[in-house]
C-alpha cells in the first residue's frame, strides 16, 4: 500500500507544480527553481515538498503585487 500511496503523492505534487508554473506564466512570473524537493522525495513514503527556490528582488515584488491584488 505504501508504494501506491507514494506514487499518488508524487503524482499529485507534480501536478500542483505544473499548475503553479502555468499560473505564474500567466502573470509573467518565472521561478527558475520551481520543482519537487529531492530530499523529500528520498523518504520511504514521500509526500514531497514543493521547492519554490530563490528569485530576484524584482520577481519577489511581482509576487507581492499579484498576491496583494488577489486579496483585495
Amino acid at each position: 500500500m505504501k508504494e501506491r500511496h507514494s506514487a499518488l503523492c508524487v503524482g499529485d505534487a507534480e501536478d500542483v507544480v505544473e499548475e503553479l508554473r502555468a499560473l505564474l506564466v500567466k502573470t509573467g512570473i518565472t521561478l527558475p527553481s520551481l520543482g519537487l524537493d529531492p530530499v523529500s522525495l528520498a523518504r520511504e513514503a514521500p509526500c514531497p515538498l514543493v521547492e519554490l527556490g530563490r528569485c530576484s528582488v524584482e520577481t519577489a515584488r511581482r509576487l507581492v503585487a499579484v498576491m496583494a491584488a488577489a486579496t483585495r
